[in-house]
């Protein structure tokens, strides 16, 4: 069974920072294409970032380009998501994804299926 366990969320202050990490157990993690998604109170959820199985790929929300960065340690079958320059408006749920092989690029489309979903962990910046 493929879980996938998120932490690193928190309380910090506008401008500050946050490192996300996804934890990936029961599945071939290096065939995996990851993605960060985020849902604020009475929002939809939202796509921030995904990157490739290769690593090679990677694809970002726009108001989050070049304050955010995602990454991947196969060895440690976990992705992160490095937060600088938080804003108030960042403040949400955040939530890890993973398809096997799945298209970057389409980890923006509501309707794109993907597989395998963490339980989310809260990151809220008070400003």
């Amino acid at each position: 069974q493929v879980q996938l366990v998120e932490s690193g969320g928190g309380l910090v202050q506008a401008g500050g920072s946050l490192r996300l990490s996804c934890a990936v157990s029961g599945g071939p993690f290096r065939l995996y294409t990851m993605g960060w998604f985020r849902q604020a109170p009475g929002k939809e959820r939202e796509f921030v970032a995904a990157i490739g199985w290769t690593g090679n790929s990677i694809y970002y929300e726009e108001s989050v380009k070049g304050r955010f960065t995602i990454s991947r340690d196969n060895a440690k079958n976990t992705v992160y998501l490095q937060m600088n320059s938080l804003r108030s408006e960042d403040t949400a749920v955040y939530f890890c994804a993973a398809k096997q092989f799945g298209l970057p690029e389409q980890f923006s489309r509501s309707d794109y299926p993907l597989n395998y979903w963490g339980q989310g962990t809260q990151v809220t910046v008070s400003s």
